[in-house]
């Protein structure tokens, strides 16, 4: 059996997950693509929800706990059995998540060419799905290393090869909108806590018990449901023939802008030059920030407004009942899946809007309008 291109080439019969194996026959629909890489990137975009399991594993061993937990160190936290756990030695899983989401991707990113999207994503499932299952044995064995390990190196792996692996897929697709195929193909990853965060919440409140917060029981389920849409959605991937364009389509003649140098860089050249480092600088400045507020925004908003959230404004947060704090939790979690909307539709927008306005104009915009914003949060909590 052989698969062949337009080019006439023949290959060997690939296996399941070969690159040659999901090279698009003639007359394939480019649109059958997004929907795959979807269906990734709104399982692990779940990363950004993950704030709403800190407030429930801080209190995974009741409110009563000795006094030496108060002072402990981060180090004494990662093996503690009889110490609840602080928000902010939690918080770690997520800061894990996205360096390692980006090691992987520029360690990986080249391999993940000549394997293609299909193994990639495949990886990408094992790696997510099953580091949220060992964090629920750290979970119920109530050891945070484990949690870190699992949820954070593990999961971040998975995130990084997740991440890209739509992302140079639907660029392929798309050469005459690659700022639109960009955004269709993050998008999914901005909406992965709109559809997580309240599916957590509701799994977490049926598998709650007198001597379970219920979280473990949630992260087998969700890595189970998942497991399964990641690996479809892997199966789904296909790439285009070599040479292919879209019909009606050829690339602008070349007018020699000023942003754009004729020379060609390589991949293994590209961190040598200091344009490399400036726009990596750019971008890990703007991400830390929003990043900053999604990873902590359930318990933010639980313990910042407390009562007000149910219209009990004299409450604070350690005065509420269980049956108040459950309510404040569903709204936290209907809050993080409100940033998770406007995430999904600001990734699309802007990517489709950068083909039109240019990426160097995109930036002045995110920067001017972040500075406004993240004042205007500020203003917020002081009144």
């Amino acid at each position: 059996m052989t698969i062949t291109t337009d080019t006439g080439a023949g290959f060997q019969s690939a296996g399941l997950l070969d690159r040659e194996r999901i090279v698009a026959q003639p007359g394939f629909n480019r649109w059958l693509v997004p929907p795959a890489a979807l269906a990734i990137h709104l399982c692990i975009g779940m990363a950004y929800g993950f704030s709403v399991f800190w407030l429930p594993l801080s209190n995974a061993l009741g409110a009563a706990t000795p006094d030496t937990c108060k002072s402990m160190s981060l180090f004494s936290a990662l093996f503690t059995t009889t110490c609840n756990w602080r928000v902010a030695d939690l918080g770690w899983i997520y800061t894990l998540f996205f360096v390692l989401l980006g090691s992987s991707a520029a360690i990986w990113g080249g391999w993940l060419e000549r394997a293609g999207p299909r193994k990639a994503g495949v990886v990408s499932a094992i790696c997510w799905c099953g580091g949220i299952a060992i964090a629920a044995l750290g979970v119920m064995s109530h050891q945070l290393w484990l949690m870190w390990l699992g949820a954070g190196v593990i999961g971040g792996i998975g995130l990084g090869l997740g991440y890209i692996s739509p992302v140079s897929t639907l660029i392929k697709w798309f050469p005459d909108r690659r700022g639109m195929a960009t955004g269709m193909a993050i998008m999914g990853f901005g909406g992965g806590a709109m559809i997580g965060s309240p599916l957590a919440n509701i799994l977490m409140n049926n598998f709650k018990t007198p001597d379970s917060v219920g979280v473990w029981q949630t992260f087998l389920v969700m890595a189970a449901i998942y497991f399964v849409f990641m690996i479809g959605g892997a199966f789904g991937y296909r790439i285009p023939p070599l040479g292919w364009r879209p019909e009606g389509w050829a690339p602008a003649p070349s007018a020699k802008p000023a942003m754009i140098t004729p020379h060609h860089v390589h991949l293994r050249d590209a961190h040598k030059t200091a344009q490399f480092w400036l726009i990596w600088a750019v971008l890990c400045l703007n991400v830390s920030a929003g990043i900053g507020v999604i990873g902590m925004a359930s318990p933010m908003l639980q313990e910042i407004f407390g009562g007000r959230l149910i219209g009990q404004p004299d409450l604070a947060f350690t005065a509420l009942s269980p049956e108040q704090k459950a309510a404040i939790a569903a709204i936290a979690a209907g809050f993080a899946g409100l940033l998770s909307l406007f995430n999904i539709g600001g990734r699309f927008f802007w990517a489709s809007l950068s083909d039109k306005i240019g990426r160097k104009n995109t930036y002045y915009t995110f920067f001017i309008l972040g500075i406004v914003l993240f004042g205007l949060i500020g203003m917020g909590w002081a009144v």
